[in-house]
C-alpha cells in the first residue's frame, strides 16, 4: 500500500487552505521587491541603473538551479521509489524551471551589453547555464517520446538524474575558470558583499520567485491530475 503522502488526494488535502496565501504572499513580495529594486535603492557607483536588471537576473538564476534540484529528488523518487506523485510533480515542475533559465539567460545578456560589450561571451557560466536549458528541453522531450508514459519518464528521470551534475559546474563556474561573469556577492549572508539597500530587494524578489514557483507548481500539478483522472474516467466508458 502505496504511503498516504504519495497519493494525489494527500496534495489537493495540503495545497487546498494554503494556496490563497501563497499567491498572496506572491503578489506582495513581487510588489515590494520591484519598489525597492526599481525605485528606492540608489543605483551602482560603476554600473549606474543597469544594475537595477540584477533583481529581475540574479533570482531568476538562482531559481533555475532550484527547480532543476527539485527535478533531480523527485527523479529520484520516481526511479527509486516508483512514487506516482513525484512523477506528477516533475512533469509540472519542468516547464517552470525552463522558463527561469529563459529569464536568467535573457537577462543576463540585456545586462552583459552595457558591462562586456556583448549580448553573448562563450563565458563558463553562460555556457552552463545554458546546457541547463537543453537538458530541461531535453527531458521535456525524452518524456514525450515515448508511447508509454511509464517509459518516457523513466528515461526523462534518469537524464535529470545525470544532469544534476552541472549544478555544482553552474555554481563554482566563476571560480574554477576564468570568466568575464563576476563572483558571488551573496557567499555568506552574514557578511555580503553587497549593500543593504541593494541586498533587501534581492532577497525580496527571491522570496517572490519562490512563492511564484510555488503557486505555478500547485496548479500545473492540479491541472495535471485533474487530466489524468479524466483520462482514467474516459477509459472506463
Amino acid at each position: 500500500m502505496k504511503q498516504i503522502w504519495a497519493r494525489p488526494s494527500f496534495f489537493f488535502k495540503i495545497t487546498n487552505p494554503i494556496f490563497p496565501g501563497v499567491l498572496i504572499l506572491t503578489g506582495l513580495l513581487f510588489a515590494a521587491g520591484l519598489y525597492t529594486g526599481l525605485l528606492a535603492s540608489p543605483p551602482d557607483y560603476q554600473q549606474g541603473d543597469a544594475m537595477r536588471i540584477m533583481y529581475i537576473h540574479v533570482p531568476a538564476s538562482w531559481m533555475a538551479l532550484f527547480v532543476y534540484a527539485f527535478l533531480g529528488l523527485m527523479s529520484l523518487f520516481i526511479l527509486v521509489w516508483r512514487h506516482p506523485l513525484a512523477e506528477v510533480l516533475a512533469v509540472s515542475a519542468v516547464p517552470i524551471g525552463a522558463l527561469f533559465t529563459i529569464l536568467s539567460l535573457t537577462t543576463g545578456s540585456l545586462w552583459g551589453k552595457p558591462m562586456w560589450g556583448a549580448y553573448w561571451v562563450w563565458d563558463a557560466r553562460l555556457t552552463s547555464v545554458l546546457v541547463l536549458l537543453f537538458l530541461y528541453g531535453g527531458y521535456w522531450a525524452l518524456y514525450k517520446a515515448y508511447s508509454h508514459p511509464g517509459q518516457g519518464i523513466r528515461a526523462a528521470s534518469l537524464l535529470a538524474l545525470v544532469g544534476v551534475i552541472n549544478l555544482p559546474i553552474i555554481k563554482g563556474s566563476v571560480t574554477w575558470w576564468n570568466t568575464l561573469h563576476q563572483p558571488a556577492s551573496l557567499t555568506k549572508l552574514s557578511s555580503p558583499s553587497i549593500h543593504p539597500t541593494m541586498l533587501t530587494p534581492l532577497i525580496l524578489m527571491a522570496g517572490a520567485y519562490f512563492f511564484y514557483f510555488v503557486s505555478v507548481l500547485i496548479l500545473r500539478t492540479r491541472t495535471e491530475l485533474n487530466m489524468r483522472k479524466l483520462y482514467v474516467w474516459e477509459g472506463m466508458r
